[in-house]
């Protein structure tokens, strides 16, 4: 990072997130074969709303971003990388739940004026929904209380690691008759990838321009 990056991310991240997204650019970085951009397409009539966080947090000047492994048993994407977040529930903005999500999935409580900006949106075919995501900041590591309902695992993943071209990778996914390449982020014996990838591979963009 370039000097004074570590302290000033928040203030630089939240002014580049107020100009035009990367949005697709950023995204196709890790976008697998086969998705032929449903990603960026219109939702179905009965998609469902949904709400991550990526929570930036500075330990020994260094920047993290917190995700978690999903149960094997759940319903959706068992077993896969996630931000912490989840549906919006009736009555509920999309900011709202994916703070609520937050304190549920990892025991961190946040207020609006933790939330730098929102990065652009993206349709999870798969599972029909559609996804908000949401990027805060705390100035230091928060207590983390994983909720072992919601999550198998906490991930700190360290910016430094996701930007490190080092770090990315593809392996090869099997659904029904289908065999595909999926681009990846590795950390931690984890291959982090699918909707979770791009939303990062959007993050990574923004943070390469106003780090380097």
């Amino acid at each position: 990072m370039k000097p004074n990056s570590s302290r000033d991310l928040p203030d630089l991240l939240r002014q580049k997130m107020m100009e035009q997204l990367p949005g697709r650019t950023g995204q196709s970085r890790f976008q697998p074969e086969l998705s032929y951009g449903r990603q960026y397409g219109p939702s179905a009539h009965d998609t469902r709303q949904a709400a991550v966080i990526a929570l930036l947090y500075c330990h020994d000047d260094q920047w993290f971003i917190p995700l978690t492994k999903r149960p094997a048993e759940m319903a959706d994407h068992a077993g896969q990388i996630s931000f912490p977040g989840g549906l919006v529930e009736k009555g509920e903005s999309r900011q709202g739940a994916a703070l609520r999500e937050l304190e549920e999935e990892l025991g961190i409580t946040l207020t609006e004026a933790n939330i730098l900006g929102q990065l652009s949106s993206i349709y999870v075919f798969v599972s029909n929904f559609r996804v908000q995501p949401y990027v805060a900041c705390v100035a230091r590591r928060p207590v983390i209380v994983p909720n072992p309902i919601e999550v198998a695992k906490v991930l700190e993943l360290p910016i430094d690691v996701l930007l490190n071209p080092r770090s990315h990778g593809h392996h090869s996914v099997s659904h029904g008759d289908l065999t595909f390449s999926a681009p990846h982020v590795e950390f931690a014996g984890e291959r982090i990838w699918g909707a979770t990838g791009m939303i990062l591979g959007e993050l990574a963009m923004l943070l390469e321009q106003v780090t380097q």
